[in-house]
């Protein structure tokens, strides 16, 4: 089809009119501004609807002189290249990063106008997986056409490292060549990382510096244009470069970064799901949180208090355990549940003198107090949760009393049970879950079912985690066991954690109650909707005072994946804490961290796909939304498809050895973004069945 049919305009790139994104999109004005200002970019222009440029030359002639200007005087003495120009690219909400067709070496009037409709096509083919608010209507698309420049070095160069999160520091990839062998995942190249002087702090690989892509005299040249274009466009960019062989450098794209990785702030406290996973090991919904993560951080203040492990300070200032994605986690430090920052500090105790003086009266005290202490709690518990009538017999008054009762009970349970883990031996060793096995074995062996078992022996409520939703099946029994001896038979620790579980029950069955009473009212709430208020919104509309502001909005919390071992948080994003000494098999490109299961992006995609692939292909991106990780055996991080998946805040590391075959379909694995560590995780064990395994190795 003649390109006349298309009636396009011809708006040269020095015009001002080209600095318009909303008329020749964010690639071509992002180029005509940079031009403006006085970075080297190359001459071109860009054919956009006549409609949109009424005052520009139309039409083939128009554009056949404006071709013949760059290719020379008979349109074949030189090549070329013909890009996309979308107002949904290279934007401040999305790069659609490769996701339009670019045609590079076109020769000749034939070549040229092929190459117009193939990056046309791209318009109508590629539905944007983001969309700006000003987008225009229609596929928004212009055609930014420039000489064909052979580079000899070439590569992609960010203001600020996007995989670290680091505005100190300049990020390079080059190869030999033109960049467009970076941008498509095919080659990995050579990665820099500089500080804003340009001085070199590595090199990846290691042994490549030796290559004489970017000596110091370059580099110098680069840091300089990744300054000037930051001054320009107010932001560090992404930007695609090239030499040529007369050592000219040249600007061929800017654009705003827009994945850049969290960073945590200085001092950001070191959190993990520890220890608290055992007894919430599940994503909890805001009414569990309040019932049952703020009195176990409530409780473990307390004990920390009385021991002297923090300042009181310190303990008001941070909560000792919150939920993050829904999950639990605690502060590893303040638990001592990490390795010291400064070991021979911590051998020293720098605690004031009178904290530690006083902790070691009040700690000498309960070491011999604390057995008698904890038997009244927990003969105070039984006796209170064996008085409690069925719920269905309750006033609804009498519910909301059970509860907040529950919550004052429960702090004081995990304190003492935090403390008589410190200060307390084991006794028989036997554990909750091991006699909760053994009472499983014998119930089945009777035929017993899953209710009545758990009626007639509370203890097997060790097995389950709480929830108030409804309670799953019993686990079969795993091995031998030992004979049952009675929950009267356990440590205090043991017995303790028991009754944190017994009082849990307890509030789960009360509010399963006021959830089918408010069901069946004025309200209209069901379980699953009233788990989604808070513990004092839940008191006022049971007291008739309705729902709170904004309720419809809410939505339940979903399961975001694992959390890593340890971690600090960036804008509330979980950011993974490097292990010393780690060796990483690939190179981190950001995305945070995530665990799920290998798929390489053919047949049934799994729950949490980590998809496992030899190179980033830019035409897998529209797999990339809900992936759990991204895992490729060559490629940038800084070619299109790495960043698309930061975008996507997808964890990514690529440049990872033989990948397709270490990690076929199905294999679970978890993904550093950060460090570009990808590891065989062990299958998730539901709590029933890790703790009671546990057991079994000590029996």
């Amino acid at each position: 089809m003649p390109i006349d049919d298309l009636e396009l305009a011809v708006v040269p790139l020095d015009a001002p009119e080209a600095e318009d994104p909303n008329l020749t999109g964010a690639k071509a004005a992002n180029l005509a501004r940079a031009a403006v200002a006085g970075l080297p970019v190359l001459p071109g222009f860009v054919l956009v609807p006549s409609e949109r440029a009424p005052e520009a030359p139309t039409g083939q002639k128009a554009v056949q002189n404006a071709w013949r200007a760059l290719a020379g005087a008979h349109g074949s003495a030189r090549a070329v290249v013909v890009r996309s120009s979308s107002v949904y690219e290279d934007t401040e909400y999305s790069s659609m990063a490769g996701r339009f067709e670019s045609v590079l070496d076109a020769r000749g009037w034939q070549e040229f106008t092929a190459a117009v409709w193939t990056v046309l096509g791209s318009a109508r083919q590629v539905r944007p997986l983001r969309q700006s608010p000003d987008a225009l209507p229609g596929d928004g698309m212009a055609v930014l056409v420039q000489p064909m420049l052979r580079s000899t070095v070439g590569g992609v160069m960010f203001g600020a490292d996007p995989v670290e999160g680091r505005t100190d520091r300049i990020l390079i990839s080059a190869v030999r060549g033109g960049p467009d062998q970076l941008v498509d995942g095919s080659t990995q190249g050579v990665r820099y990382q500089l500080t804003r002087r340009g001085r070199l702090v590595r090199a990846e690989p290691a042994d490549a510096r030796d290559e004489g892509l970017l000596p110091h005299r370059r580099t110098a040249r680069l840091v300089a244009l990744a300054k000037k274009t930051e001054r320009v466009f107010g932001s560090p960019q992404d930007m695609e470069f090239g030499f040529d062989a007369e050592e000219r450098l040249w600007l061929f794209q800017a654009r705003p970064i827009t994945a850049m990785a969290a960073r945590p702030p200085r001092g950001a406290r070191l959190l993990g799901p520890g220890p608290v996973a055992e007894t919430l090991p599940s994503v909890l919904q805001p009414l569990e949180e309040d019932l049952w993560v703020t009195t176990m951080s409530h409780g473990l203040t307390v004990a920390l208090d009385v021991a002297g492990a923090a300042s009181r300070r310190r303990l008001r200032k941070v909560p000792v355990v919150t939920t993050v994605q829904g999950r639990a986690v605690a502060d590893l430090r303040l638990l001592g549940a990490a390795r010291p920052r400064h070991p021979f500090l911590e051998r020293l105790n720098p605690a004031p003198g009178a904290r530690r003086a006083a902790a070691a009266w009040r700690v000498g005290r309960l070491r011999s107090a604390l057995p008698l202490l904890a038997l009244d709690l927990m003969a105070d518990v039984d006796r209170a949760l064996a008085g409690f009538p069925p719920p269905r017999e309750m006033l609804g008054g009498q519910l909301l009393d059970a509860v907040g009762w529950g919550r004052t009970v429960l702090s004081a349970l995990h304190a003492q049970e935090s403390l008589a883990g410190a200060l307390l031996d084991g006794g028989s060793g036997s554990t909750a879950a091991g006699e909760a096995l053994a009472e499983l074995a014998e119930g089945r062996a009777r035929g017993l079912q899953d209710a009545e078992l758990i009626e007639r022996h509370p203890v097997l409520l060790a097995l389950l985690p709480p929830a108030l939703a409804d309670r799953p099946p019993l686990p079969a029994p795993i091995g031998p066991t030992a004979l049952p001896r009675g929950a009267g038979a356990l440590p205090v620790r043991e017995g303790l954690r028991l009754r944190v579980r017994w009082v849990q029950e307890m509030q789960a069955q009360m509010v399963r109650e006021l959830a089918r009473r408010l069901g069946a009212g004025a309200c209209e709430l069901g379980l699953s909707r009233l788990a989604l208020l808070r513990w004092e919104e839940l008191v006022r509309v049971a007291r008739g005072d309705g729902l709170p502001a904004g309720f419809a909005e809410r939505v339940p919390r979903t399961d975001a994946g694992v959390l890593p071992d340890e971690f600090r948080l960036a804008a509330g994003v979980p950011v993974a804490e490097p292990k010393s000494g780690l060796r990483t098999p690939g190179q981190g490109s950001g995305g945070g961290f995530g665990t799920g299961t290998a798929w390489d992006g053919h047949g049934e995609r799994p729950d949490h796909p980590v998809l496992v692939v030899r190179f980033l292909d830019p035409r897998l991106a529209p797999l990339l939304p809900d992936l759990a990780g991204l895992v490729a055996e060559t490629g940038s991080p800084l070619s299109h498809l790495a960043l698309l998946a930061r975008e996507y805040r997808v964890p990514t590391a690529v440049g990872v050895p033989g990948a397709t075959e270490r990690f076929p379909t199905g294999t679970p694995l978890a993904v550093d973004g950060a460090t570009g560590a990808v590891t065989v995780r062990d299958l998730p064990l539901s709590t029933s069945l890790a703790v009671p395994a546990r057991q079994e190795a000590a029996a």
